[in-house]
């Protein structure tokens, strides 16, 4: 065991708002789409990630992430 604090830790603290992130702020794929709604990835459900994304664009994934 190390006996010195871990110097990435933020003990007791809240994480920063810069350390969250919630997935649609940057590009993601059908296949993240997928994995965040649950299910598993195989063709049909890539298929309904992919008209998912063309009907609602990055808000196809803030609905499914708190």
């Amino acid at each position: 065991m190390n006996a010195e604090p871990d110097k990435t830790s933020l003990g007791d603290f809240p994480t920063p708002d810069r350390l969250l992130h919630a997935g649609s702020e940057g590009e993601f794929t059908p296949e993240d789409l997928v994995l965040a709604s649950g299910r598993d990835v195989n063709p049909k459900t890539l298929a309904w990630a992919e008209r998912r994304m063309a009907e609602r664009g990055r808000a196809s994934m803030d609905e499914l992430l708190p």
